[in-house]
């Protein structure tokens, strides 16, 4: 490729919250509002320093809805934190992809391949309680992740022994390929995560379906967040979002149901905060099978008849 970038109830999250003596008092008492250095001029960086805000923040709060230890290893000491009363969307949906993310890994039997599409700070690989011998693909900008693994390696943060995280830079050529090269196996179950990635156009995202349609297993799911300006951008009409994003994941073989921020709120027991947001909660179906299962096959037919043709070879 060219280079590119219902609800149900779940099971609770396994997370280890951190002690209070690893929060610093100027973290609680400080205001949430983020201020960069100056030296930090970069927008992908910056965007992804104030997701980890975000979840440094629910961290905090006295019945966080999860708990990121790592995530204020790359907030910068001088930046003010403005405890809100309101719960942020962002981490309603995170909230809700760990736990889709962790359930159906523990009900697919075979589940071992987990592909993040993120921002690059995407703490998952360090924080969720994966099942073992899970492999992890993180696809995400390169010089946002470099800076981000220096920075959890500097706090001692580590996934667990009998798994593996294999970083794959968004900016690579061919992401496909890089895939397949890192050991992705398209004739097993794959789960497939997007929040946070920088998707500049809807070519990018085509893209991206495209490729998950070609490496994904039928049934495998794709859940995240979708930016709104990707529908608003071709329909103009937000009336008609829904049916245009149910056509744009159906030209891919995927069946989507959208996410209300509100439903998962009310699950939760919890009130989010007011206003708009601009990213749609997913989560998809995988209709089709896999490059890798469709040359599987094809191989297995080949095989059979070439075996039918010596048969009847030997009649004659």
């Amino acid at each position: 490729m060219e280079s590119l970038a219902g609800f149900a109830p779940a099971p609770t999250t396994v997370i280890v919250r951190p002690s209070r003596s690893r929060v610093s008092k100027k973290w609680k008492n400080a205001g949430l509002r983020a201020k960069l250095d100056d030296e930090e001029d970069d927008p992908q960086y910056r965007t992804a320093i104030y997701r980890a805000s975000l979840r440094f923040q629910e961290t905090l709060r006295p019945e966080p809805l999860f708990v990121d230890a790592y995530a204020g290893c790359f907030i910068s000491p001088n930046i003010q934190m403005d405890m809100k009363h309101h719960l942020h969307r962002y981490c309603l949906a995170t909230k809700y992809i760990d736990d889709k993310l962790l359930s159906t890994m523990k009900n697919i039997d075979g589940l071992k391949q987990v592909v993040l599409l993120t921002d690059g700070m995407d703490t998952r690989p360090y924080r969720l309680s994966w099942p073992t011998s899970t492999i992890i693909f993180h696809i995400s900008p390169e010089r946002v992740f470099k800076r981000a693994a220096q920075k959890l390696e500097d706090v001692g943060a580590k996934i667990p022994r009998s798994c593996l995280l294999l970083h794959v830079p968004l900016e690579s050529s061919d992401l496909q390929e890089i895939l397949h090269s890192r050991g992705f196996n398209g004739n097993r179950p794959s789960i497939w995560v997007f929040q946070g990635l920088p998707v500049m156009t809807l070519a990018s995202f085509e893209e991206i379906l495209f490729i998950i349609s070609s490496l994904a297993m039928k049934g495998c799911l794709f859940l995240g967040e979708l930016p709104t300006w990707l529908a608003e951008t071709e329909v103009g009409i937000k009336s008609n979002t829904n049916r245009w994003i149910d056509q744009l994941f159906m030209s891919r073989g995927f069946r989507i149901d959208m996410i209300s921020y509100n439903e998962v709120a009310r699950n939760l027991g919890k009130e989010p905060a007011p206003g708009d947001y601009k990213n749609i909660l997913f989560v998809a179906e995988h209709l089709r099978f896999s490059d890798d299962q469709m040359e599987t096959w094809r191989r297995e037919f080949q095989r059979v008849d070439e075996d039918g043709d010596e048969e009847g070879f030997e009649e004659l």
